[in-house]
């Protein structure tokens, strides 16, 4: 039997996860909210649901799970909604920009004993979930050193900027949870640096275009991650893992696996340029992940825990470019 969905935000992402959801056997998506309206409108016809308000739809007796994919000051009191009408929630990051908020949230979670998973979407990843699986399976013994590469083509509109939190609670955060994700562990010590490259309005806005940290776990592991917001070569996303036994690297797609070689040497083609192409399957796969999950399956996926754990991460960040030195956890 199919677990019925309630979306709430047809925005961009939301848009994105309604298709998603209506092509999939294994779930149907009953119902789209949005605080438009016409939008929620628009995007329910296009999937064959209905349209309803964020409270008729948490409270819709027939619905097994919400999706929450609003803007992010909404979503711990949506899930805390969800929660008490006993629903399972997947939530898109951040829970919140607060850790305090997010602390209460989980609690609210916790003593309703409902389901609650986090996008993290990367760690669903094809190459990315690959590289986990053979980490794990020894292939290079002893973690020592891990890099991330995390590059967007150009930045967000200012608009979105101005709300987002920044760079570590919008962009790295999903660095910082797949960096946890391989070491297994809370990293202890990190410092962080950041510059307005790009874009002066970014800065203006109190924000940086560019950082980069440097993170030490308590056995003395290092991981390094590097941010940009511009890439003009493509969506770019890499990852390098050094190892006592050897080296793993997940590298970019690009848009064919085609090469053209001629006498100025060989030519390939360029990168995927939206990070919804670049990601397709892992959204994909998260919600898949999920509904396994909420059929009782042991499938892991992010918790509310691994939200948190990543915005204490992206907060340390930020206290360590503001105080200029090494934060420990």
């Amino acid at each position: 039997m199919a677990i019925r969905f309630a979306l709430i935000g047809a925005g961009r992402i939301g848009r994105f996860h309604a298709q998603t959801l209506s092509m999939m056997p294994q779930a149907e998506l009953v119902s789209v909210s949005d605080a438009q309206e016409n939008v929620a409108r628009e995007v329910a016809s296009q999937v064959g649901a209905k349209v309803a308000t964020a409270d008729d739809a948490i409270n819709d007796k027939s619905v097994d799970a919400v999706f929450i994919a609003s803007s992010t000051d909404t979503h711990a009191d949506l899930i805390d909604q969800a929660a008490t009408a006993g629903k399972a929630v997947f939530c898109e990051k951040p829970i919140d920009l607060s850790a305090d908020r997010v602390r209460d949230c989980l609690q609210v979670v916790k003593e309703c004993a409902i389901p609650l998973v986090i996008g993290f979407n990367r760690r669903f990843d094809p190459n990315f979930s690959e590289l986990k699986r053979r980490l794990d399976d020894g292939a290079i013994g002893e973690i020592e050193l891990i890099n991330i590469s995390s590059r967007d083509p150009a930045p967000p509109p200012m608009e979105y900027v101005k709300v987002s939190g920044g760079i570590f609670r919008d962009m790295m955060i999903h660095d910082l949870d797949l960096a946890c994700w391989y070491l297994g562990e809370m990293p202890v010590e990190i410092f962080a640096s950041g510059s307005c490259l790009i874009d002066s309005r970014i800065g203006d806005a109190g924000d940086f275009d560019t950082a980069i940290i440097g993170m030490r776990s308590s056995s003395g592991q290092l991981c390094q991650i590097s941010n940009s917001r511009r890439a003009v070569y493509g969506y770019d996303q890499r990852i390098e893992i050094h190892g006592s036994a050897g080296r793993l690297i997940a590298g970019n797609p690009s848009v064919s696996t085609i090469e053209q070689a001629g006498e100025l040497g060989v030519l390939t083609d360029r990168l995927m340029h939206f990070f919804m192409d670049r990601y397709s399957d892992s959204y994909r796969l998260e919600l898949e992940a999920f509904i396994r999950k909420l059929e009782g399956a042991e499938d892991e996926c992010p918790t509310g825990e691994d939200g948190l754990r990543a915005l204490l991460l992206a907060d340390a960040a930020m206290e360590s470019i503001v105080s200029g030195s090494v934060i420990k956890l």
